[in-house]
């Protein structure tokens, strides 16, 4: 028997032998066979398509192509959505055109307990195809033509699933990511704050002059999560920073619009990319602990320069088409005046600084970049402290020092004990749990005195690391540090002391040279 709409036919070569009939014509050798028939008779189309005469014959009597001819298959078990479908399910597709599939799968089970759990991918296939007819139109993605030199492109993207750490404590940081659209040259820079103009004008200006040149037009979001909590002023002082730094290198500012992130899609995709790639590197490295910052920096310059390496060629046809860089770099810093209290400190977006007691009572100029500040008194550059952040939850964050106020502490130390920041005055984790170890030992005062001589002996005598391994040791035996021993340990060695000798000019060389003077 022959199914409806299939025609069997019989091969036949070239000497006039027929084989055994059995496979089905096809709409490509009907197709032929019809144009074959145009220039030569049944038989000669017949052969030369590889169908038998007999079914040419009929070909000539139904010219329908053997896909038209097929009947269209009729269920063959019951329909599971009948009376659930029409009645239930597309109303709810009409009155809420953007809800999910598998809500309206479990509210179709709470109305119809009897309903198998087995219909959901049914349904999703009947919900696809209603909505390929009657839903909404789409928005419509236009892929574009690029020019070389043409067009760059800046975002940011969250690095915390990574689980990098940096001498073992987690590093919680993103990464600003640059990238050209028509060669496909990256850059990447480690931000360890939020979204903010420095950290983009830091990444975007390291990857131009990385590059040797600049784009005609530069690309970036809406800088929303930048503009987060700041006035109006504020807002428009960083817009015009913002153009600043663009026409600086020659470059039209262009954003998208806020909430379209496909409107980045030439950077949003390859942020997938780059991820997987520094993933795969952390994989074979064997470890995602790194000794310090620079050394993590280091080790994604290097992710990156693999992924360029393999866009050589093109990056090298579009560095020729960019424009030149200016003589220098402009700023990528955020410059404000604090004031120095009485406490050796200063406050600065919610993070409380300490710096060195000299200080108290002056002015400072402070560059706010994204990972460290640096202090001016009037031009002259003081010191640099790391950035610190506060908390999700609005506590000040601390960057404490305790070289800075240790001599005052010596004079006070009973003032360790309920010190706003004592915590973070610290160095190490062993001087913090030693400190609790001897304030459940010793009385208040003597465990206060004993812990400020401690801090003062890892600075006078520049042995911290060394002494917080002798304090580790101390608490693993289960015992107090012995001060005594500790001081003749860290003590000068008299040998090393060099020997001055003060050899005293004799008084009369005096009268020689003002007998000169006179004369």
């Amino acid at each position: 028997m022959v199914a409806a709409g299939q025609v069997r036919w019989g091969i036949t070569s070239r000497e006039g032998m027929s084989q055994m009939p059995g496979r089905h014509v096809n709409d490509h050798q009907m197709r032929l066979y019809m144009k074959l028939r145009q220039t030569h008779a049944a038989s000669i189309a017949a052969a030369k398509a590889g169908i038998s005469t007999a079914t040419a014959y009929r070909i000539e009597g139904d010219p329908r192509l053997p896909s038209q001819r097929q009947a269209q298959r009729e269920r063959r078990r019951p329909d599971p959505l009948a009376g659930i479908f029409e009645e239930e399910v597309v109303p709810l597709l009409q009155a809420a055109p953007g809800v999910r599939t598998v809500a309206i799968f479990e509210e179709m089970r709470r109305r119809h307990p009897d309903l198998d759990a087995g219909i959901r991918r049914t349904l999703e296939r009947r919900v696809r195809a209603w909505r390929a007819i009657h839903g909404p139109e789409q928005e419509v993605i236009f892929r574009q033509v690029h020019e070389p030199g043409r067009l760059g492109l800046s975002d940011f993207t969250e690095m915390t699933d990574e689980d990098v750490t940096v001498a073992g404590v987690p590093l919680e940081h993103r990464l600003y990511h640059f990238r050209l659209m028509w060669s496909g040259f990256e850059h990447a820079h480690v931000i360890l704050g939020g979204e903010s103009y420095v950290a983009l004008a830091e990444g975007l200006q390291n990857a131009l002059w990385a590059v040797g040149g600049a784009p005609v037009e530069h690309r970036s979001d809406s800088l929303s999560a930048a503009f987060r909590n700041l006035d109006a002023d504020s807002r428009r002082d960083l817009t015009l920073r913002y153009d600043a730094l663009c026409e600086h290198y020659g470059m039209t500012p262009t954003r998208n619009n806020r909430g379209i992130a496909h409107e980045n899609g030439g950077i949003e995709s390859p942020h997938g990319h780059l991820k997987a790639a520094i993933k795969d590197a952390l994989l074979m490295r064997g470890s995602r602990d790194f000794d310090d910052l620079a050394s993590y920096r280091h080790f994604i310059d290097e992710v990156v320069s693999r992924k360029n390496r393999r866009n050589g060629p093109r990056i090298d046809a579009e560095r020729a088409a960019l424009q030149p860089l200016p003589g220098a770099r402009t700023s990528d810093y955020e410059e404000t005046i604090v004031t120095v209290t009485s406490t050796s400190s200063f406050t600065l977006r919610k993070v409380f600084y300490t710096v060195p007691s000299r200080l108290i009572g002056h002015r400072l100029r402070v560059r706010l970049y994204d990972d460290r500040l640096d202090l001016f008194i009037g031009g002259t550059h003081l010191m640099t402290l790391p950035r610190g952040r506060s908390f999700n939850n609005g506590a000040h964050g601390h960057v404490v020092d305790y070289r800075h106020i240790i001599h005052s502490l010596r004079r006070k130390p009973m003032a360790l004990l309920k010190l706003v920041y004592r915590n973070q005055l610290f160095p190490r984790e062993a001087y913090r749990q030693i400190f609790e170890r001897l304030i459940a030992a010793l009385p208040e005062r003597v465990a206060c005195r004993h812990m400020v001589e401690l801090l003062a002996m890892a600075h006078e005598r520049a042995c911290e690391a060394e002494l917080a391994e002798l304090l580790t040791t101390d608490m693993a035996a289960d015992r107090l540090p012995d001060m005594a021993a500790l001081r003749t340990r860290f003590a000068p060695d008299p040998a090393a002391l060099p020997h001055v000798v003060v050899e005293l000019v004799p008084l009369a060389t005096y009268d020689v040279l003002m007998a000169g003077e006179a004369a």
